[in-house]
């Protein structure tokens, strides 16, 4: 049986766009209070402003060190607590690993890697000291297999893997569940450094989820009751046969 999300505070990486803000309009669904967290502004305090109040602006930018570091402390200055913790924002990189530079490499595993990381450790404090938490992050079937033709993206997804799992067996003591989402091909603004005949394909084979999907199974996720942890959901479409 689910559990209520009502009256719950969660905070969203990445909440001003494509998974992050479907998620978003999710959990607000279900009673939750959202901590919108993106680099945006104008575009948060505008969804801010159509969401209602329990829709939460917090501007970060998360390849910025020091804006990362404040990210939680500021939050908590507009709410008392955090239940749940959705590190969301990433970027991607695909083609062959001699098409990118290593300026773009270093942005995605600063953003895909690093941040996640640092996000989870400057949250894991306060959770343990409630005992109780949820922490998700956003995977992708990348993750779990070697997809050739996007290298570099793939091996931060499979860093990504390892963290939460191994994340996950070291918070089971304190109450703090840990799980991670992992998606095929989504409808996002990722997808425009997709190849344009990987894309054209993809669109016409019916080979793409919208981002209400992804977002319905980060509600299961969470609405399992508490002696129950959904340690990784890979959501596809039904017609991506790549792996």
């Amino acid at each position: 049986m689910a559990e209520s999300l009502d009256g719950k505070i969660a905070v969203i990486t990445g909440a001003a766009s494509g998974i992050g803000l479907a998620t978003t309009e999710a959990l607000l669904a279900e009673g939750a209070t959202v901590v919108m967290v993106d680099w945006n502004e104008a575009s948060l305090n505008e969804l801010a402003g159509r969401l209602g109040e329990k829709a939460i602006p917090q501007v970060t930018n998360l390849l910025d060190a020091q804006s990362c570091a404040a990210m939680i402390p500021q939050i908590l200055e507009k709410v008392d607590h955090i239940d749940i913790l959705y590190c969301n924002a990433g970027t991607y990189i695909g083609g062959d690993i001699t098409e990118t530079t290593s300026e773009a490499i270093d942005k995605m595993l600063n953003l895909n890697v690093n941040a996640v990381i640092k996000n989870v450790h400057d949250v894991v404090p306060h959770m343990t000291a409630r005992k109780t938490g949820d922490i998700i992050v956003t995977c992708s079937v990348a993750g779990h297999y070697p997809t050739y033709w996007e290298p570099v993206y793939a091996s931060s997804k499979w860093a990504v893997t390892c963290f939460v799992q191994t994340m996950r067996r070291q918070m089971i003591p304190h109450g703090v569940r840990v799980g991670q989402v992992s998606p095929g091909p989504v409808v996002s603004a990722l997808l425009a450094d997709w190849p344009e005949e990987n894309l054209r394909k993809a669109k016409e084979s019916g080979s793409l989820i919208d981002p209400s999907e992804v977002a319905d199974a980060v509600v299961y996720m969470l609405t399992r009751k508490r002696t129950v942890t959904i340690r990784d959901m890979l959501v596809l479409p039904t017609n991506f046969d790549r792996v």
